[in-house]
């Protein structure tokens, strides 16, 4: 009992709130639009723990973020959403074991459960800027010889994830925009291929929830930069 309180106790009631909805949010979108992909639900739930955990800056939320990472990577492959496999297996699932080593080397004054928040330089930005040219460049003709549905869109979001993936492992605020925008994209992808199957429905209600949680993680690191540079 004692555990349990310290854990909520650990979170902002507004964070508690976010858990909650987002939790609420996928549940009935579950309910209504699926009640048997059960491996998609549950996926759902342990991505958005841990970005409430990632908001925090808790290296714990890399570890629940590879594990999202591995399932969603098999639904998108059922898909045939090549872009989102490779981009989940091949990218996001490495850099988020390495943004977990790189979050545990740089603690807050020694705090394992919170990281250093970092602000990257303009000469940072512009091999971000580079280097995301020519990865969309890239895969954009890897997915196109997959026969990747939606290609622009996955495209799109293979460019979105990899800046997000840098900018969480370099621990900039950032990040967060990042991968709201990289929410945007997976909601359009996933709202397409909803017009197929409704129980595609349950993404889009599960990427809708990860934008809220990530549009608060942005608003949290700042709020954590400022306090640790205070």
């Amino acid at each position: 009992m004692k555990k349990t309180f310290k854990i909520f106790n650990y979170f902002t009631k507004t964070e508690v709130f976010i858990w909650l909805i987002s939790i609420i949010l996928i549940s009935v979108s579950f309910l209504f639009f699926d009640r048997v992909n059960y491996i998609i639900y549950i996926v759902s739930l342990i991505g958005v723990t841990a970005l409430i955990f990632i908001a925090k800056g808790n290296p714990l939320g890399q570890i629940l973020m590879l594990s999202f990472c591995i399932v969603y990577g098999i639904i998108s492959y059922k898909s045939s959403y090549y872009g989102e496999m490779i981009t989940y297996f091949g990218l996001t699932a490495p850099m988020a074991l390495v943004s977990l080593f790189s979050w545990l080397k740089n603690p807050y004054k020694g705090k394992k459960s919170e990281v250093k928040v970092n602000i990257i330089e303009k000469k940072e930005i512009i091999l971000i800027v580079f280097l995301a040219i020519l990865i969309t460049f890239v895969f954009y003709f890897v997915l196109k010889y997959f026969s990747t549905s939606n290609i622009v869109v996955s495209t799109f979001s293979v460019t979105t994830s990899f800046i997000a993936v840098y900018l969480t492992f370099r621990r900039s605020p950032f990040y967060a925009i990042a991968y709201a925008a990289n929410d945007v994209v997976l909601i359009i992808l996933w709202g397409m291929a909803s017009f197929e199957d409704l129980k595609y429905l349950s993404i889009v209600i599960c990427f809708l929830a990860f934008l809220i949680n990530d549009i608060y993680g942005f608003i949290s690191w700042n709020k954590m930069y400022k306090r640790q540079n205070s």
